[in-house]
Formats: C-alpha cells, sequence, structure tokens
C-alpha cells in the first residue's frame, strides 16, 4: 500500500471502533496504508434512536475486503461500545492475531432524532451519550492496560464534533456527549503523558457519511421543508463555512488522524483539531 506516510507506522496495529463504514472505514484504510495492522469492529445492527440507518455485517465485510485487497492486515469482529465485555473482546482477537496495541480511534457514533433538548426520550438521550461519550471511554479502557504495559508509548484518537465546542439546537444529547468528550481527552492526555500516550481529538464538521447524508439532517439544515432539494441543501451546508464548504469528506478526516498517530506528532496531546472548513472557528 502507498501513502504519503508510507511505512510510517510499520509494526504498529491500531484499534478501531465503527470500523465497518464511513469515517471508521477511511481510518482503517489510511492508516493500513502507512503500514498499520488493523483490530475492527462494529455494532452492525441499527440502534432505534438513530435517525439512519446504521451499519451492517455486509459493511463491515466490505471494510475487511477493501484494507486486505489494499494490503494490509486487518481483524474484524461484531461489537457493541456500549458493553465492555464486548470491546474487551474485539480488543483480544485483535491480540491474539497481532501481539499489541499502539494506536486507539475511538470513533463509533451516533445520533438521536431532531428536537429541542427538553422534547427528547430518556432513551434517545441516554444511549447517544452512552454510544458517543461512554463508549470512547470503554474503548481507551479497554486498550490502555495493554499500551501501558508494552511501555512504547502510543496514541489515541476520538472522534469529536463541531458539537464539541458550540451548541447546536435539536441535537441537545448528541452536543452533551461531543463535549464530554473534550473534558475526557484533556484528562486523560494529563494521566497518560507519563507513560508516553498521547491523546487526541479530531472534530469533523460537515462530513460526507451516513450520519450527514439522509433525510432528517436535510430538514433540519432547511426548517420548514420536508424534502429540501440537494441545491438548496447544498447551499444551506455551504453558507456554514467560511470557506464555503458544504461538507467534507472522511478521507479529510483521515488525513488529520493519520498525522496526529504518526511520528510527526509525538508532542501533540491534548488537542482539537477541526477538520471543518473553519466553519466552528469563533
Amino acid at each position: 500500500m502507498a501513502a504519503d506516510g508510507a511505512g510510517s507506522l510499520e509494526g504498529k496495529v491500531a484499534f478501531i471502533s465503527g470500523v465497518a463504514r464511513g469515517q471508521g472505514r477511511s481510518h482503517a484504510l489510511r492508516l493500513a496504508a502507512d503500514g498499520a495492522r488493523i483490530i475492527g469492529f462494529d455494532l452492525c445492527t441499527q440502534i432505534d434512536v438513530a435517525p439512519f440507518d446504521m451499519s451492517t455485517t455486509d459493511d463491515l465485510a466490505e471494510t475487511q475486503r477493501l484494507v486486505r485487497e489494499a494490503g494490509g492486515e486487518i481483524v474484524t469482529v461484531v461489537g457493541d461500545v456500549r458493553d465492555q465485555e464486548q470491546v474487551d473482546a474485539a480488543l483480544a482477537a485483535g491480540l491474539e492475531a497481532f501481539g499489541r496495541v499502539d494506536i486507539v480511534l475511538a470513533n463509533a457514533g451516533i445520533g438521536h432524532s431532531y428536537r429541542p433538548a427538553w422534547e427528547l426520550s430518556d432513551e434517545e438521550f441516554r444511549e447517544v451519550v452512552d454510544v458517543n461519550l461512554i463508549g470512547v471511554w470503554r474503548t481507551v479502557k479497554a486498550a490502555v492496560p495493554t499500551m501501558i504495559e508494552q511501555g512504547d508509548g502510543g496514541a489515541i484518537v476520538v472522534t469529536g464534533s463541531g458539537a464539541s465546542t458550540r451548541g447546536i439546537p435539536n441535537i441537545g444529547g448528541y452536543v452533551a456527549a461531543k463535549h464530554g468528550l473534550i473534558g475526557l481527552v484533556h484528562t486523560l492526555a494529563k494521566e497518560l503523558g507519563r507513560h508516553q500516550i498521547r491523546i487526541n481529538a479530531v472534530l469533523p464538521g460537515n462530513t460526507w457519511t451516513p450520519m450527514f447524508d439522509n433525510d432528517g439532517i436535510r430538514r433540519l439544515y432547511v426548517p420548514g421543508s420536508q424534502e429540501p432539494s440537494e441545491e438548496v441543501f447544498t447551499a444551506r451546508a455551504a453558507a456554514m463555512s467560511p470557506m464555503r464548504v458544504p461538507w467534507v469528506e472522511a478521507s479529510d478526516i483521515s488525513e488529520a488522524v493519520a498525522w496526529l498517530v504518526s511520528p510527526a506528532a509525538r508532542y501533540v496531546s491534548g488537542t482539537a483539531v477541526p477538520v471543518d472548513a473553519a466553519s466552528s472557528t469563533p
């Protein structure tokens, strides 16, 4: 496999949640291109509160196929970030195959219905926090003891959002969870620094994945219209960005992730890196 950083991650193993499609799949391909072996897991079933179709086992198999077709090595597991035993089991399967873990990408995330915070059900709020915040903690919790025991340091990147730094109407549970990630990153950077383990967040803006490419988001961006045209939706999305970019690609996020886990960022920890065409700039 070839990439700008080809070989920079040779001998490294990356543990990735939400790997079946979208950003997770893109990250797996990008890190594999730099030489990393991949341990990937995903739920591969629907969570009722999510307002879009979630990934399937076919999606997970496709990620595996694409990584292997490009010359990479990957172990994939069906697992739920809401269940510590399942997260631990996913990591164990990868450790059995590859013997170590050096990189963690805590990427799995969902959304809820697009309504004011006081109208959300308990289930909606709790599920989104459980996946997007507690699930990140569970993913990190699974891998850190092995990383410390190895004694070689490591790198962790959690997937935040533009919603990590500002309020956004009608996605209150999502915003709360993504804000929480920043506090977790700041704390873990101080706790893990002595072990030479770095942790950062990447903050995507609008990103062309199923979480953004769905009818609910279109209606959120174009209030009062049940079926907004692509032209109107794209214009509204572009207006959010000073660069007038309606969305970025998953690969754009992967480039930032690849840098954050690379030797080039060896002293970068406790930060949050927006990849959003300046849409979250104060």
